[in-house]
């Protein structure tokens, strides 16, 4: 995997675990919802690279 792209899968899923835990403490089911959007995401991008590295060795 990619430094570039870890990096960018790493920071979405942290943002969206914190908009989701936010959106969540105040009540904010949209902000939640689009933490959770975010967060998946970052999972998919992770995925990805990890699937591209195990085909590279």
């Amino acid at each position: 995997m990619t430094a570039g792209e870890k990096a960018k899968a790493k920071t979405e899923q942290a943002k969206g675990k914190i908009k989701e835990t936010l959106g969540s403490a105040i009540g904010n089911d949209r902000m939640a919802a689009e933490g959770q959007a975010e967060k998946s995401k970052g999972d998919a991008r992770e995925a990805k690279e990890k699937t591209k590295d195990a085909f590279k060795h």
